[in-house]
């Protein structure tokens, strides 16, 4: 095969298990309550099964980059698809909470060594001319996975049975593991022992701060516990970063963030991510429970936001060659917190064909603002610092995924005590703060790219 149109294969491959992995995410919120049915319990106690493997994910990413240099990046790539796939198959078999939470912890651990290792490999075959074809193929299933994972777990729920969600893991699983081993080539492995204290004090710390800020959004969850969790997490990742600077063989090293043009997706970045990550856990809440739609209308108009991301796929890279990486990350960026304040300014009588042009329009800022991240993230960064720029990127990139849900539900939250409606459904007026709220997220992520220099990451755009 052509070396060309093998890394093509391999990104392909990468994106497939990358969207796997999201839509595992997104794909049983739906379906708890057909699953609480089957266990004999509420399904606000089975959240703990989407807890667990969110993280999961976190918790075990940074060990990915370890594990590709020691064992090779081939072999960890097909165990981590194997495993990905048996725990799908223990999913579908739970019989109750316990066992289907220990499945998922294990399914978040595949996911956790398939994705970062499957990004390693490509972006070291890759050559930087090639690097935003590659970048933007990877993109995609971060940004379709969220919106199509709820969708389509209520459809096999009702249709079918919640099982299915997993089982259909198991072909796409089988067939993702015979094209790794047909398209991957065997690396060398280097002898490195485990950084055990890198992994304790950064396993830890990801873990309290995520679950810090999912408890802040819980209204039955005290807010001086959210915060004593939250601050714990904060104050294990500032001891990891000491002590990753200072060890000698660390689990990830952090001098990718000394590189300016990662810096920008890793700090600015993150809160853009989180934002965009916010819009289909709020939109579909919106059209529900502000607007009255019903599931189905709210999913259909979700379709739109969907549309829009597909849409921009073709022109992303024409539109970066055209205007540079800091004049689109700034002024589309200013794009997307428009969209956002958009959002704010719905009514239920707003006409349908409006709803559905802002959402298609904000679908296609939000492909935009995600690709020109992503690609200028591994511009500047030197071969041998790609795997820790690869497990740094992946980490923060779960990471946002997350929060973007806990802060979409906080914002609710702060809009409710704003308001005065705590303790009842949220109303309208709520949701529509709540995005102000986010509105003003995307443009406080919007300092960091100011301070890029005009040409900045110009080199992939053209190849010199």
């Amino acid at each position: 095969m052509h070396s060309f149109n093998r890394r093509v294969a391999i990104a392909l491959l990468v994106a497939a298990t990358f969207f796997m992995e999201n839509l595992d995410a997104t794909v049983i919120v739906t379906s708890l309550p057909a699953i609480a049915r089957d266990f004999g319990t509420v399904p606000v106690h089975l959240s703990v099964g989407v807890s667990a493997y969110l993280v999961a994910l976190t918790v075990f990413i940074p060990v990915s980059g370890w594990a590709a240099d020691r064992f090779g990046a081939r072999r960890v790539f097909g165990i981590a698809i194997t495993v990905f796939t048996l725990a799908s198959l223990l999913c579908a078999a739970s019989t109750g909470v316990v066992s289907f939470t220990a499945a998922r912890i294990l399914q978040g651990l595949g996911g956790a060594m398939m994705v970062p290792v499957g990004r390693l490999m490509v972006m070291r075959e890759t050559p930087k001319p090639d690097i935003v074809r590659a970048v933007a193929i990877l993109t995609w299933p971060a940004l379709v996975a969220p919106i199509l994972g709820p969708p389509v777990g209520g459809w096999i729920s009702t249709h079918w049975s919640w099982h299915w969600i997993f089982l259909l893991n198991l072909p796409l699983g089988a067939a993702a593991l015979a094209a790794a081993l047909i398209l991957m080539r065997n690396e060398p492995m280097q002898r490195q022992r485990f950084d055990w204290g890198g992994f304790v004090l950064s396993g830890l710390g990801f873990g309290l701060f995520m679950g810090g800020i999912e408890a802040a959004s819980r209204a039955d969850v005290p807010s001086a516990l959210s915060l004593a969790v939250l601050a714990g997490g904060i104050a294990l990742l500032a001891v990891s970063a000491v002590y990753l600077r200072r060890a000698v063989q660390p689990l990830f090293g952090l001098a990718p963030l000394a590189i300016r043009t990662f810096r920008v997706t890793a700090v600015g970045g993150s809160l853009f991510r989180t934002a965009i990550g916010s819009a289909p856990f709020l939109l579909p809440l919106m059209f529900q429970i502000g607007f009255g739609y019903s599931a189905v209308r709210a999913g259909v108009l979700l379709l739109w936001l969907f549309a829009g991301n597909l849409a921009m796929k073709p022109w992303t890279t024409r539109i970066m060659q055209s205007l540079g990486f800091r004049r689109v990350m700034l002024g589309n960026g200013l794009l997307v917190a428009a969209g956002f304040a958009a959002c704010a300014l719905l009514t239920v009588d707003t006409p349908q064909w409006l709803i559905c042009a802002l959402l298609f329009f904000s679908g296609l800022t939000r492909s935009m603002q995600f690709t020109a991240l992503n690609t200028i993230a591994f511009a500047d960064v030197p071969q041998p610092q790609m795997r820790d720029a690869t497990t740094l990127f992946s980490v923060l990139q779960q990471m946002n995924a997350g929060m973007g849900i806990a802060v979409g539900a906080l914002a609710i939250a702060v809009a409710q005590q704003l308001h005065g409606t705590g303790g009842h459904q949220a109303a309208a007026g709520d949701f529509r703060l709540a995005f102000w709220l986010i509105a003003a997220m995307a443009l406080l992520a919007l300092l960091d790219s100011m301070w890029l220099p005009r040409d900045a990451g110009q080199r992939l755009l053209t190849g010199k």
